[in-house]
């Protein structure tokens, strides 16, 4: 029966997951055959579980469980925490029963990996209904699991033509964590280091990953007006970059982040994500998230600052490019 139940905080394997079941439709109709929901009522999830398909092949839907019953004040609830009575139970219980052959019904449930209690509750009934079909479980992988994530690293570089020394690993490990999908993200920058010998070496990693996470970490503590931590970082910068090679990812991220605020509010991840330029809409969230209590003018007056200092370090005005650097994000 063409039922599944995914779930787990590492949302890069359940994507790729679901990428592996679309690859399976009939290419010439694959995009009439599938659909995403994520804002429905009880009423309209019903109904979408009774969808009967159409005449052009297997059809696949992806219903995320933690967008779905939206309440009246507009609040979202994950239908894994919902409180469904008995007979909105057995409606959903008896409409994935009838489910016919030619469609596949996927319901996913992530949860980030710095909030374990939003994992879903294996006790409540609407969990058991669901894991009678195709379940899986994708948890992330422990940072201290290192060959288990070297070996996910030689995969994800497999996929894209390259190979990477034990080293170079290594230090992808130690600048992004346990983060799958910023593996494949530093990956597919990596293949124009690596070029022609697609061989990814320990400097090629120190040079295009590891000044970007002290750069997020700089931002984060702008934002968190933690000046004497974030002067500590843009050091650190400075041993491996000149100060206008930091400025000009700044300025990106910041145009990002103004962006993200300004539209948060009429269109959703996904779509600002794709606005930006295929960011997927996890990363999209969790950024706005961070930023939940950061105005936009903070970061409109903070960008401009920037500018000034780009200009001055760029037109000789500035008689050290560091100071003046400093002195722009301290305001």
């Amino acid at each position: 029966m063409g039922v599944y139940f995914f779930y787990g905080d590492e949302e890069y394997l359940i994507d790729k997951e679901l990428e592996k079941y679309r690859a399976k439709l009939d290419k010439n109709f694959s995009e009439m055959n599938y659909s995403v929901y994520e804002k429905l009522d009880y009423a309209d999830l019903i109904s979408v579980l009774r969808t009967q398909p159409m005449m052009f092949g297997k059809m696949m839907i992806v219903i995320n469980c933690a967008k779905l019953l939206q309440s009246d004040d507009k609040k979202r609830q994950s239908l894994l925490s919902a409180s469904l009575d008995d007979n909105q139970l057995n409606e959903i219980s008896m409409a994935l029963e009838d489910n016919s052959d030619m469609l596949d019904i996927f319901f996913v449930e992530k949860y980030s990996k710095d909030d374990k209690k939003k994992a879903p509750d294996s006790r409540r009934k609407i969990f058991k209904i669901l894991s009678k079909y195709n379940t899986q479980s994708f948890p992330s992988i422990p940072t201290y699991k290192t060959a288990e994530l070297i070996s996910w690293i030689s995969k994800i570089a497999k996929d894209k033509k390259l190979k990477v020394n034990q080293d170079a690993a290594e230090a992808l490990i130690a600048s992004k964590g346990n983060s799958l999908r910023d593996y494949d993200t530093e990956l597919e920058k990596l293949c124009l280091f690596a070029y022609p010998e697609n061989i990814v070496t320990k400097q090629m990693v120190l040079e295009a990953c590891s000044s970007n996470e002290d750069l997020f970490n700089l931002t984060d503590y702008i934002m968190e007006n933690k000046f004497g931590e974030a002067l500590v970082e843009l050091r650190k910068l400075y041993e491996v970059k000149y100060p206008l090679e930091i400025l000009s990812p700044l300025q990106t991220l910041l145009k990002q982040w103004i962006f993200m605020k300004l539209n948060q509010k009429t269109m959703s991840y996904k779509e600002i994500g794709l606005k930006l330029g295929n960011m997927h809409e996890f990363r999209v969230q969790k950024t706005l998230e961070k930023m939940k209590k950061v105005k936009v003018k903070t970061l409109v007056d903070l960008k401009r600052r920037i500018t000034q200092a780009e200009y001055k370090i760029k037109t000789g005005q500035s008689l050290s490019p560091e100071e003046e650097l400093e002195n722009a994000i301290i305001g």
